[in-house]
């Protein structure tokens, strides 16, 4: 099965007027090489032989050069070289996928392609393309998290499938993604400039279109990683991972910043804010919490629970009776409301990480049991309409509360008590930096906001210590007493 060369022409006999093919004398030159000008290279070689036994020789051209014909040549060679000489099915299969690609025109298949074909029993040609395999693989995904698999459905709904759906899963390369990341970059700036428009025509054109940020292409090409990282390990559909190869730019989280004196006065006048995340000073938590007391608002204690705690939204929103000790001043947190769409849902907490007792002060225990006693006058007030879900923050008459609704409400409390707009989320992060501010130990507040790491909540508070570090100082200098009259400059 070495195979060979060999060049043939179109020359016809002058009385047969048969075609003289690989007998012309003139494909030789009278040295006996070959003419140079004269004829085509082919190359021939037998593979082995089909199932029923008969015999596979094949010929093929024609190409401009020798190298040509011997490229072709030595790419089945190689082919040929991958099954086991011993085991006849393997020898039939490759012989197969050879046979098919020659008579086909398609690319003879690399040893890779062989090994992966042998090992599936299948043919390159009957490999899914991209839209196929990330749609049965989305079907296929179990023990995930709900929030998990929607994310994973719009990431390949929305971008994987338009821009990658068409390509056969094993012709899919670097340079295909990259140009995906491309086209969204393209589409952000389209967007972007169509916002930026003083034709209300064009500015309706992306209305309710949201630009791609960093973060969310790093989240989109995780999903893509994954999916393919099975297509490899699970499937051998690949044999690298093309997404592994691909460097996007660096996600960087907001910077959280303090609303100072400064910053406030700069967002009145132009109504923008510093940073996407942004931190209330314990003077402003305090003025929202009295705000929100002395309007008898029944969300009180959960806006309280979360400025103390740090607790994230859907935690304090799925907070059961059954998981709060107030005798002993703690909470576990082992449930959450999560939002599917507009739906909602109790689910467990995404990571053990998030798993955790919460030591609770006096004055927020005080604060739950006045919620308490509130939450069962509503019990009896409202009958048997009441919904039993065993949640400390409920509707009027039991049900769970919308996580949007409880945004919204915080929204306008804000609004009312004339503070500085922040995220609801932010009350975490206020809580993190109160703690700074008092002296606490990273650790610990990492270990309170259920951190992955004290590393990665150094990491991101790290920006405000400084801020934080003018109080430490006014602080520590005001313990040493001075008399007025010596520290004025002379």
């Amino acid at each position: 099965m070495k195979g060979s060369t060999f060049k043939r022409c179109s020359c016809r006999d002058s009385v047969t007027g048969r075609r003289l093919g690989r007998s012309c004398p003139q494909l030789r030159r009278p040295g006996g090489g070959w003419s140079r000008t004269h004829g085509h290279w082919h190359w021939q070689i037998e593979i082995p032989a089909r199932a029923d036994g008969t015999r596979r020789p094949l010929r093929h051209g024609p190409y401009t050069t020798q190298a040509d014909a011997d490229a072709l040549l030595d790419r089945i060679r190689a082919a040929l070289a991958v099954p086991d000489p011993t085991d006849p099915h393997t020898s039939v299969k490759t012989g197969d996928l050879i046979e098919t690609a020659v008579k086909t025109g398609a690319p003879v298949p690399t040893p890779e392609q062989v090994r992966r074909a042998l090992h599936l029993d299948i043919t390159p040609t009957e490999l899914p393309t991209m839209e196929v395999y990330l749609t049965d693989w989305l079907a296929g995904r179990r023990n995930i998290k709900s929030g998990t698999l929607r994310s994973y459905e719009g990431h390949i709904r929305l971008y994987l499938i338009p821009h990658l759906g068409h390509l056969r899963i094993d012709r899919l390369r670097p340079g295909h993604i990259d140009a995906m990341y491309d086209a969204i970059a393209e589409r952000n700036t389209t967007i972007a400039t169509l916002r930026a428009s003083r034709d209300p025509a064009k500015r309706d054109q992306v209305k309710n279109q949201r630009i791609v940020g960093p973060r969310t292409l790093h989240v989109i090409h995780a999903t893509l990683r994954k999916a393919l990282n099975d297509a490899m390990r699970r499937h051998r559909y690949l044999d690298i991972n093309p997404a592994l190869l691909i460097e996007l730019p660096r996600a960087r989280a907001p910077k959280p910043t303090i609303w100072t004196d400064q910053r406030i006065r700069t967002w009145r006048d132009t109504g923008k804010t510093p940073s996407p995340v942004m931190i209330w000073t314990p003077e402003h938590a305090g003025r929202f919490l009295d705000h929100t007391h002395d309007a008898g608002d029944r969300l009180y204690a959960l806006y309280h629970l979360i400025t103390f705690t740090g607790l994230r939204r859907g935690e304090a929103c799925g907070l059961h009776w059954d998981d709060l000790d107030l005798d002993a001043a703690t909470l576990t947190v082992r449930w959450q409301l999560v939002q599917q769409g507009w739906a909602t849902a109790i689910d467990t907490p995404k990571t053990t990480d998030s798993e955790a007792t919460v030591a609770l002060d006096t004055d927020t225990v005080v604060v739950l049991r006045a919620h308490r006693a509130r939450h069962h006058r509503e019990r009896l007030a409202a009958g048997t309409t009441w919904t039993r879900t065993g949640l400390v923050f409920t509707t009027p008459t039991g049900g769970r509360l919308h996580p949007a609704d409880v945004t919204d409400h915080f929204h306008h409390l804000a609004t009312q008590a004339g503070l500085p707009p922040i995220r609801l989320h932010d009350l975490r992060h206020g809580a993190a930096t109160m703690g700074l501010a008092a002296g606490v130990q990273m650790k610990i507040i990492s270990n309170r906001l259920r951190h992955s790491s004290p590393h990665f909540t150094a990491k991101f508070y790290g920006d405000v210590l400084p801020e934080l570090s003018h109080a430490a100082a006014e602080a520590t200098a005001s313990v040493v007493p001075r008399q007025r009259g010596s520290i004025r400059p002379a």
